[in-house]
């Protein structure tokens, strides 16, 4: 359902690209209520939001729908074996993903790819690593009925869906007719647009708040964006908006050469295991291989840290509390961020 590891990339056309398409998302007018406050922007944040814009409060999504989506959300009745749902892999508690590197399927054997993270993924222009899922209905559909995933059937999904008082009752009221298979598509999809999280640091510093971020953290950003990171992650989503290839400058050990969708880096400092085997651990490791394959740029341990410390001001909010990275089998509680 959704994207979120580092991978620092420019290519020739990458840049051009990346600006075309993150000056559009910058254009899109703010939500009511989410402009910078009445003071003026400190001159920083505001060449800042020529590359990355604050992610809006809310896409306008029908609430109704959107509680009929988080019920389904969270249904393993949909699945073949009423054993799984979409909440499974996509642990909107803590990150929206997972703490393993693959989630199982239905029969034990791990998908193909790191399972991306669920917030934010409205906002992406194509999903899933490949980038090959067009939209958030063609992903619905395929969560829903590919073996892989839930593996269920359209007659069985309507079946318990019309024959649960506690929703069909509510589908009849926000769509004027029996669910359908449209109908269930749209309310899960209607709650995935939900998963916005709004109120990171770095947005507040975005909005005015020039106490959000420490000299630090501003400092990393500078890098971040005097390197090239930000030729690819930009715009409202900091990537999720354009392809690139793997492996620009060095090839990485054990992975082929294919173009990916440049993941969003979104709450990225939470959404461990990195890339789409899920290969790295941990995020200074990630940002330093992303660097050294896609910029030809091997950083220092004073770089990488501060471009880390940057990358964890990107944490937002759902629901009023801040994203946390989910508990590994056996790892101890991790510390909050920042708020």
């Amino acid at each position: 359902m959704t994207v979120a590891l580092p991978r620092l990339v420019r290519s020739p056309g990458a840049a051009t690209a990346a600006a075309v398409i993150g000056s559009a998302l910058a254009i899109l007018p703010p939500t009511a209520g989410e402009g910078p406050p009445g003071r003026p922007l400190p001159a920083e944040a505001v060449d800042a939001q020529d590359v990355i814009t604050p992610i809006p409060a809310s896409l306008g999504a029908d609430p109704d729908r959107v509680a009929l989506g988080r019920m389904l959300f969270s249904d393993t009745r949909l699945s073949r074996g009423g054993d799984r749902a979409c909440i499974t892999c996509h642990d909107i508690r803590t990150n929206g993903a997972s703490a393993v590197a693959r989630n199982l399927t239905a029969d034990g054997t791990p998908v193909p790819r790191n399972t991306p993270t669920a917030f934010n993924a409205a906002l992406s222009f194509r999903l899933g690593w490949a980038g090959d899922i067009p939209s958030l209905p063609d992903q619905a559909e395929i969560a829903l009925t590919q073996p892989e995933f839930l593996g269920g059937s359209w007659p069985g999904i309507l079946a318990v869906v019309q024959g649960d008082p506690a929703l069909a009752g509510p589908f009849q009221a926000a769509y004027g007719r029996e669910a359908d298979r449209a109908a269930v598509i749209d309310a899960i999809n209607s709650f995935e647009r939900s998963l916005l999280t709004p109120d990171s640091r770095f947005d507040r510093w975005l909005r005015g708040d020039a106490h959000a971020l420490t000299e630090a953290e501003r400092a990393g950003y500078a890098l971040f964006q005097g390197i090239g990171c930000a030729a690819c992650h930009q715009g409202v989503n900091v990537g999720g908006n354009l392809f690139e290839k793997v492996g620009i400058f060095v090839t990485i050990p054990n992975k082929a050469a294919e173009v990916l969708r440049v993941p969003s880096l979104r709450n990225v400092a939470v959404t461990a295991p990195y890339f789409d085997d899920g290969g790295v651990a941990m995020l200074p490791a990630a940002v330093r291989l992303m660097a050294r394959a896609q910029l030809g740029r091997e950083l220092t341990d004073a770089q990488t840290a501060s471009i880390v410390a940057f990358l964890g001001t990107l944490t937002g909010y759902y629901e009023g509390r801040p994203l946390t990275a989910p508990r590994a089998p056996g790892a101890p509680p991790q510390p909050p961020p920042q708020p």
